[in-house]
């Protein structure tokens, strides 16, 4: 039941004058990295949905290959970008105003409300990029708070993290700035569940531990009576009331952020039956928006691997090269692994196979980058599966698109995602080009399309800058039954709607959260435990 202080929409406004009060914020920290923080807060900001609530989601930094692009073409957090549509409003860069996309070891792409800064490494990011970085944080929150009821705050990583604390602006600094009560996120699954709350409550300064405000342990399985002495012998300890302990909940058809998740969700070489599609994506060092096929996972009779070691590699019938933050130093991982040598031979001898992105860019026959934009290889040989070539660029593309694919086709399909890339590619001899796109930006009536990838003649292989291919149900049904079709298996008759899927997912983990944890006591540490 809700509390009652909060059974209306919270009103702001004072008699005789229009101002309103900044909004009310809730902020997760974690025990560490990789707790369940993104999914909760997805689950708040659907719950204040529910409720009526005006609501939006805020991490200050994040990192991640993972990344969204906002309706005006700027990139963000991909976690942010899902917490938007969670809570049923286009995302904007205020909800994530800096992402740090790795590019090598201890290097990152300094990305600032959306656009790309510099590449920078570690240290000098830490030492003289960070004061700056506090001002831009603090800025880009408080108009969320101008503009809406609640924002849900995401922290990064561990607040106990004492050698980050001294030019912290994602933790315990954050919620001092944003005066955000903080629930701790401990995840049970991966053990020793109590002591890293007790060792993260004890490493904290005083005023830090007075903002904690409750405990929330995630991913529980079993019998959660047997855990009960150990929350109460907890309580004792911390002086802090567990919230809630929310079961492990699976099957959702919503996106992770971190590349380390791929174990998690059990993404590992395995044989397969023959009569389903076995789709092999190549886990690249570097792999960025391996979102891009969550829908393959969820279709029945498709079974989907991330491989990236050669004797994993199986007899797959599809092989799909994603996306990376680094096109060389993954074509060069594929070289060296043993991995670009069963690729070529799937290929020779019939199999399918697709490029995203830099996958894309890595089927051409030569990758230039006399710039040192991605890294300190000037030339390198792409796969030569297509007659064109991709030179780096400094300025990057990052657009949603929507247009057709009509490649061998009566009557073209409507498709849409977005681009994110710096490479410039350009055609050596002719091809078909399979994709018609044009920025979604642009009015229905806007003649300025362009064309974009590549598809061999037989359709086998092709290749796009467009992430987010699959989502498109048709287009995935009617490449999935061609597949089908060539292996002679049995045609699906029906489009598996990803995006309702994902719409159900929001409203499944919101049900679950609720049902787990105390959203009145929530609601009213937010209302300043009144």
């Amino acid at each position: 039941m809700m509390s009652d202080c909060f059974n209306t929409k919270v009103s702001y406004e004072t008699e005789g004058t229009d101002s309103r009060h900044p909004a009310a914020t809730i902020m997760l920290q974690g025990t560490a990295s990789d707790v369940g923080k993104s999914l909760l807060a997805t689950a708040l900001c659907r719950i204040f949905k529910q409720d009526g609530r005006k609501v939006a989601p805020f991490k200050s930094q994040n990192m991640s290959l993972n990344s969204y692009v906002t309706p005006d073409g700027r990139e963000i957090g991909r976690a942010q970008g899902m917490q938007a549509d969670a809570c049923g409003i286009a995302a904007t860069t205020d909800m994530n105003p800096i992402l740090l996309k790795p590019t090598k070891d201890m290097v990152s792409q300094v990305v600032v409300h959306g656009k790309p800064l510099m590449d920078m490494a570690a240290r000098d990011y830490r030492e003289h990029y960070l004061p700056k970085a506090g001002a831009i944080v603090r800025e880009a929150l408080a108009r969320l708070r101008d503009d809406h009821d609640i924002v849900v705050i995401e922290g990064a990583g561990s607040p106990a993290e004492v050698n980050l604390k001294d030019r912290d602006i994602v933790n315990m600094r954050l919620a001092s700035w944003a005066d955000a009560p903080v629930l701790l996120v401990a995840d049970i699954d991966r053990g020793g569940v109590f002591a890293a709350i007790v060792g993260t409550m004890e490493i904290l300064e005083p005023e830090e531990r007075d903002r904690v405000k409750g405990i929330i342990i995630n991913k529980f399985r079993g019998d959660v009576s047997l855990l009960t002495p150990g929350v109460d012998w907890l309580e004792q300890r911390i002086g802090k009331p567990v919230l809630g302990v929310v079961p492990y909940l699976g099957g959702l058809q919503l996106e992770d952020e971190d590349g380390a998740s791929l174990d998690a969700r059990g993404y590992r070489a395995r044989a397969t039956s023959s009569d389903e599609l076995d789709i092999v994506v190549i886990r690249l060092p570097r792999i960025s928006n391996f979102t891009d096929f969550d829908p393959l996972q969820h279709e029945p009779g498709v079974v989907l691997r991330y491989v990236r070691h050669a004797r994993e590699w199986g007899e797959p019938d599809i092989v799909i090269i994603p996306g990376s933050k680094n096109t060389v130093e993954d074509l060069l991982f594929l070289r060296e692994s043993g991995l670009e040598a069963l690729l070529l031979k799937h290929i020779r001898e019939g199999g399918r196979a697709v490029g995203i992105c830099g996958g894309y860019q890595m089927m051409g026959q030569r990758l230039l980058d006399p710039d040192g934009v991605e890294s300190n290889v000037p030339e390198l040989a792409g796969l030569a599966i297509f007659p064109m070539e991709t030179v780096f660029a400094k300025e990057k593309t990052t657009e949603r698109v929507t247009g057709t694919f009509g490649a061998g086709l009566n009557e073209a399909i409507t498709v849409e995602g977005y681009e994110i890339h710096m490479g410039r590619t350009t055609f050596t001899d002719p091809v078909m080009q399979p994709f018609r796109i044009r920025s979604s930006r642009l009015n229905e009536e806007s003649t300025s399309y362009h064309l974009d990838g590549a598809i061999s003649y037989d359709c086998l292989l092709w290749g796009t800058y467009i992430h987010h291919i699959f989502h498109n149900d048709q287009f995935r049904h009617n490449w999935l039954n061609e597949a089908r079709h060539s292996k002679g298996l049995p045609l699906s008759e029906e489009e598996t709607p990803f995006g309702r899927l994902r719409e159900m997912s929001f409203d499944r983990l919101a049900d679950h959260v609720r049902k787990h944890v105390d959203m009145a006591a929530i609601y009213k540490i937010m209302n300043g435990g009144k």
